[in-house]
């Protein structure tokens, strides 16, 4: 048995038609008017979400970092165990951004243990089987005292039902919103925890591919694991599962766990939409900036990224516009010798941040902060 998907109250239905509004405005902005810039804030995105994500189950790599280690970095100051989680969640992530648009998919018990073996693969034991159902008890434990079981599980026998019931629900259409389907799937999920390890992410990441098969918005825009990884945000879900008991109940009213999701659907659309307007707002600064300092205009690129993400590589740089290795030194070397990067670290390590010549106007476009509306404030004290 899952949980049965709640009726939306009124609220919950206007704060779903605002969801909407702000995702369609969304798609206008980035996908009808494609830009080098919106190319950039997609694999930002990615790396957001993978370094939010993993650092919910502890394993704590800035997003910097991650999109180092996304564009084939090697000397990045990680250890090999935060490397290994992040490569291999960030292959699961691309794989679920390729089946956004594929026309013959379907969801299987096969398809979750293969996305289960990209994420767990390289900790598969016997005990800790990847892209297998467990076949034992699993716990979650309290994070104020990891000797008490905050959660236990279904029984492993049950695990092979509950799952059947799960995919069979994946493939129907009840009638709900997308975004409340996905929701459902998340907490379905996670709360049948059917393997060892990697249950949080892997329904975080089945949300994600829920978003993203509605079609509204690309893949890199669809999930919400920025927003959760939030500290704060991080506490209020750890909390909102705890409300559904120490054991799997799934005949119990779940409107709070869907509330508890619109409003990160709703404050993750705000985020997004920000960043992208920053985003646009600081590449037209920086065209005029570049054409009056006699630099080529490829180089906004690299300027950009100083300014969106507070630094650049040199393969970041080679890679979006397409250049040789030696074109990419020569420019950086120039941007340098002008004051307008900063280089820090040495040979492969070395990367730039913004120089003293650094053009103020932009570095205040892109990080002005916003301010965030809750979408129920007015309707729940």
């Amino acid at each position: 048995m899952l949980y049965p998907s709640p009726t939306l109250t009124e609220v919950d239905q206007s704060v779903l038609a605002e969801i909407d509004e702000m995702r369609r405005s969304l798609r206008y902005q980035v996908q009808e008017n494609p830009s080098k810039w919106s190319l950039g804030l997609k694999k930002f995105l990615t790396a957001d979400a993978v370094a939010a994500s993993n650092s919910i189950e502890g394993f704590r790599v800035s997003t910097e970092d991650v999109q180092d280690l996304m564009d084939g970095e090697r000397d990045v100051d990680v250890s090999e165990e935060n490397r290994e989680e992040t490569l291999a969640y960030q292959q699961m992530m691309t794989y679920i951004q390729t089946l956004h648009d594929a026309s013959d998919f379907f969801y299987s018990k096969g398809l979750l243990n293969a996305l289960h073996w990209m994420l767990q693969g390289h900790r598969h034991t016997r005990n800790k089987p990847a892209g297998q159902w467990r076949r034992a008890a699993v716990y979650v434990t309290s994070a104020r005292n990891p000797r008490v079981a905050a959660y236990t599980a279904p029984d492993a026998n049950d695990v092979p039902s509950l799952m059947d019931e799960l995919v069979a629900w994946l493939n129907a259409d009840d009638g709900a919103h997308p975004l409340v389907r996905a929701a459902m799937a998340h907490l379905h999920l996670v709360s049948i925890h059917p393997w060892m390890d990697g249950n949080g992410r892997m329904s975080r990441s089945l949300q994600t591919l829920m978003i993203a098969r509605e079609g509204v918005l690309a893949p890199e825009f669809s999930s919400i694991e920025a927003w959760l990884g939030e500290p704060g945000n991080t506490w209020d879900y750890y909390g909102e599962l705890q409300r559904r008991g120490a054991t799997y109940r799934p005949g119990q009213d779940v409107s709070s766990w869907v509330r508890f999701n619109l409003t990160a659907y709703h404050q993750q659309a705000q985020i997004v939409k920000a960043r992208a307007a920053q985003s646009a707002a600081v590449w037209e600064l920086l065209l005029p900036f570049v054409s009056g300092a006699g630099l080529d205009e490829r180089t906004v690129s690299a300027l950009h990224d100083i300014a969106m993400n507070g630094r650049v590589r040199r393969a970041r740089y080679e890679q979006a516009e397409g250049l040789t290795l030696q074109q990419a030194q020569r420019d950086l070397r120039d941007l340098a010798a002008a004051g307008l990067l900063e280089p820090v670290g040495r040979t492969r390590a070395r990367y730039y941040t913004e120089g003293p010549n650094f053009p103020e106007r932009v570095l205040e476009a892109a990080r002005t902060p916003m301010t965030l509306t809750q979408p129920y404030a007015d309707a729940v004290g």
